[in-house]
């Protein structure tokens, strides 16, 4: 199994992005399941990035993950220039699924932590129906707000008790990264997942853009036709954002260290 320290990271904005392709990524993780090594894995794009530019404790969770894969097509570009070569798209999606293939296989099991009303139990159903065998212990679905007190007492008594080797959260960014880093040492897991909307994907209540739009890195257009109300601003905000930052740093005008 690869190490993770010897994997190396693209500094896409001062944001350490690890140099993985699918492959990598499921070695990683199927290594610290073997040896129950605590951590929590983001999943970052353009729209990450861009949020850790305004928020130097949130670009220091994703500095600290554990893995911080490639999500979108732009970072990837970023790391092959670089000189990365073998980097590639490890999507938040495609990784649940590679995981749970694996898990269904190994015996290690699986929390669902966020989605919509009933989004937790439609996902656990597509995925036993998916990967028969697969151990999918718990769902819950927070409130549209951060957990009171009580509610977070009662959640790790859940997870505690359940005692899931793996934990996926489906909240935005960077509410989930932010959620997992403060509660990693809480629960009695060993991985966490921030996967985004990955639930709705894999639930199959929001359309998945299609592969080659992926690969061409117009995932965000696609999603933008499809919900333009919600999306219009994060896009049409932080790519042109983005591509003028990273020129910046690309021709050297401006310097972005690692934290």
């Amino acid at each position: 199994m690869a190490e993770l320290t010897a994997l190396p990271r693209a500094n896409v904005l001062g944001v350490g992005v690890h140099a993985l392709n699918m492959p990598l990524a499921l070695q990683a993780v199927v290594d610290a399941l073997a040896h129950k090594r605590k951590g929590y894995v983001c999943v970052t794009g353009v729209h990450g990035v861009m949020e850790a530019q305004r928020d130097p404790q949130f670009r220091a969770i994703l500095n600290r993950a554990f893995l911080n894969t490639p999500d979108g097509m732009p970072t990837v570009w970023v790391g092959r220039y670089q000189g990365l070569r073998h980097m590639d798209r490890v999507y938040g999606p495609d990784l649940m699924l590679a995981v749970c293939e694996y898990t269904r296989r190994s015996g290690h099991t699986h929390f669902l932590y966020g989605g919509a009303e009933g989004v937790g139990q439609q996902l656990k159903a597509r995925l036993e129906e998916r990967f028969p065998g697969i151990k999918v212990v718990g769902t819950y679905t927070p409130p549209f707000r951060p957990l009171n007190p009580e509610e977070e007492a009662a959640l790790a008594t859940l997870i505690n008790g359940l005692k899931p080797d793996i934990v996926w959260v489906g909240l935005s960014t960077p509410k989930q990264e932010k959620f997992m880093a403060a509660h990693l040492d809480r629960f009695d897991t060993t991985l966490m997942f921030g996967v985004g909307a990955a639930f709705d994907f894999l639930a199959g209540r929001v359309p998945q853009a299609p592969r080659w739009m992926q690969r061409a890195g117009l995932e965000w257009f696609f999603r933008l036709c499809c919900e333009p109300r919600r999306l219009w601003r994060r896009y049409l905000r932080n790519n042109p954002l983005f591509a003028l930052h990273i020129f910046c740093q690309l021709t050297g005008i401006k310097r972005y260290t690692l934290d």
